[in-house]
């Protein structure tokens, strides 16, 4: 069976929106395939599962409601803590409206940001204390 390999987000700008990737994920850049390779792929540490992530320079308007979109979960970090991280390296709060009312059984809390090119993402985790969305 065919496994995602790598994901591509459309960024205007790939410098910085590998910079936030790369922080955010402790991801490293791919070493350059050949000469003149300029592509930003990030890549898990060596030894590291995870699914590569590419910066695709795009001109096309970000999407207020993606057809697509990262989940991130925080693992043992305080999802407030690992939002306000996020948030410390460029990440935006996006006014999400598709919260729901009461959580699913087992549903874990979650907060819908941007990345520093305004692609939406999800963030999901545990809670020490507050609201269960946003």
């Amino acid at each position: 069976m065919p496994m995602i390999e790598q994901v591509s987000l459309g960024v205007a700008d790939d410098r910085r929106a590998g910079r936030f990737w790369a922080a955010a994920l402790g991801y490293v850049r791919r070493p350059p395939r050949y000469p003149g390779d300029e592509w930003i792929v990030l890549e898990p540490p060596s030894g590291t599962a995870g699914v590569a992530l590419a910066m695709d320079v795009s001109d096309s308007p970000v999407a207020e409601f993606p057809r697509i979109h990262l989940d991130l979960h925080v693992g043992d970090r305080d999802l407030d803590d690992e939002v306000e991280r996020l948030l410390g390296l460029g990440a935006g709060r996006v006014d999400w409206p598709h919260y729901p009312a009461e959580p699913e059984p087992g549903q874990l809390p979650y907060v819908v940001l941007a990345d520093t090119e305004g692609n939406r993402f999800c963030v999901s985790g545990h809670r020490r204390a507050g609201t269960f969305f946003g």
